[in-house]
């Protein structure tokens, strides 16, 4: 392949003559059938990769494909995977492995994998030796060259394989949102962390912050558009503007972004506990825009399992933090990531998780059994807990913090909450369903008329998943 422009705020400029050329094929073939050649795309894991794949689909659109929901009408096929989890790498290569007869029935069908997990070596190995009917791998940092990989596939009729792009910051490239009134805005990419359990630093690179004025002109495109939800992206927000070597962080972007004029929310995700300011705080709590809503992983409430997973605070410092949250905010709703299980945790350790579940008063809490991640540091310890004991310490923690979020979503009945509406509940169709501010989900009574629009819910039952209410 030939050299794209190496400047990492004008690199996708490279990529326009490749999109112009694949149009061109795609508009003959439309010209010459009647039809147009479709792309099909599926994303796996986290907000980031759904704010990637809504990229692959801009570039699809440029490039003269109609979208589809239907993979047997696809003749591009773009696979976005995740590597966080040893299940999300099964499921995708699962996936993968059913497209081997679509090939088969199309042989002008593209297949190409994109995403976290193709970004380690061994799976990189794996698809090239094991599944060669698959036409290119593209990684988390190169995905914008999507449009190159085509038109070499089809020009040379060779694999394409393209794991890293020096992990550049590409802007300009085209998106299609899946939401008109929801939207992911990624602030920066990377991790510079190395949790002993994580495996980011590795398949995203370094932390790599996007220009304040990049954000910012997406922001008030966004706002001027009509979009209610705005949601800024990172594997650290808190460490924002660090590799920019100036003097301003991210409570200085939410700070700015919180003045734009319009009727929208601001969340952000993920904050890590480190790096989480009392500057931060104080900026969401004047904020007019910004959700009073603070995702801040714990991951455990021992000093001796978070030292191990080097996450580089303690429970107190932890605490403090939520403390602060509560004073300055005392309406804000928290939430938290838990790992049960971690490689040497003790029943001792396991029973203070318990005892910061108590402390810190969750309204939420994303759970996981740990599970070993090829190429990290815990996944060689030899300390690694039975299946069994984990399974039980997680259902433990599930009925603790379940008790806790019941508690708390008891006391919103009486209050009346802005909902955002998402539409029609997709297991009763006869209910709408909507989040607060807070993220907590909302079932009322509603019309079809309400979807993408804020609403006025009187709270009338709170259970432990979600809050049930009707119009105010």
């Amino acid at each position: 392949m030939e050299n794209i422009e190496k400047k990492p705020y004008e690199r996708f400029s490279g990529q326009i003559k490749y999109i112009e050329k694949v149009k061109n094929d795609n508009d003959a073939t439309f010209a010459e059938r009647g039809e147009r050649r479709r792309a099909f795309v599926v994303t796996f894991g986290c907000q980031q990769n759904e704010a990637d794949g809504e990229k692959m689909k801009g570039l699809a659109l440029a490039m003269g494909y109609d979208l589809t929901q239907e993979v047997s009408e696809a003749s591009l096929i773009l696979v976005n995977t995740c590597a966080i989890r040893e299940h999300a790498e099964k499921r995708a290569l699962s996936i993968i492995g059913q497209y081997k007869h679509l090939k088969q029935k199309n042989p002008e069908l593209i297949i190409g994998i994109s995403g976290c997990m193709v970004t380690q070596e061994h799976r990189e190995y794996e698809i090239k030796h094991s599944y060669p009917y698959v036409d290119f791998i593209v990684g988390t940092s190169a995905f914008h060259r999507i449009p190159e990989l085509i038109y070499e596939r089809r020009a040379r009729d060779k694999r394409q394989f393209c794991r890293e792009d020096e992990y550049a910051v590409v802007e300009g490239m085209p998106i299609k949102r899946d939401s008109t009134y929801r939207a992911w805005v990624s602030v920066m990419y990377g991790c510079n962390n190395f949790c002993s359990y994580c495996i980011v630093p590795y398949v995203r690179g370094r932390e790599r912050s996007r220009q304040k004025q990049e954000v910012l002109r997406e922001v008030e495109e966004l706002v001027r558009a009509g979009y209610k939800d705005i949601t800024l992206l990172g594997q650290n927000v808190n460490s924002y503007g660090k590799d920019l070597r100036a003097d301003y962080d991210f409570a200085d972007l939410l700070s700015e972004l919180d003045k734009i004029e319009g009727d929208y929310t601001l969340h952000f995700m993920t904050s890590h506990p480190k790096d989480a300011t009392k500057k931060l705080i104080d900026v969401m709590a004047k904020g007019k825009h910004i959700a009073k809503h603070f995702h801040l992983p714990m991951q455990s409430g021992s000093d001796r399992v978070l030292s191990a997973m080097n996450r580089r605070y303690d429970f107190e410092k932890y605490i403090g933090i939520v403390d602060y949250i509560r004073e300055k905010m005392p309406t804000a709703t928290l939430s938290s990531d838990i790992i049960v299980g971690f490689p040497g945790e003790s029943d001792e350790d396991f029973e203070a998780t318990l005892s910061a579940l108590h402390r810190a008063r969750f309204d939420m809490i994303y759970s996981f059994i740990y599970s070993p991640r090829k190429g990290t540091p815990a996944a060689e310890m030899d300390t690694q807990i039975p299946d069994k004991i984990k399974s039980e310490r997680f259902d433990r923690l599930l009925e603790t913090q379940n008790g806790i979020a019941l508690e708390a979503n008891k006391k919103l009945e009486g209050q009346t909450l802005r909902v955002l509406c998402d539409g029609r509940s997709k297991n009763n169709s006869e209910m709408f369903t909507g989040r607060t501010e807070g993220n907590k989900i909302v079932f009322f009574d509603g019309t079809d008329s309400d979807e993408g629009k804020f609403i006025d819910i009187f709270i009338e039952r709170g259970e432990t998943f979600a809050l049930w209410g009707r119009k105010a």
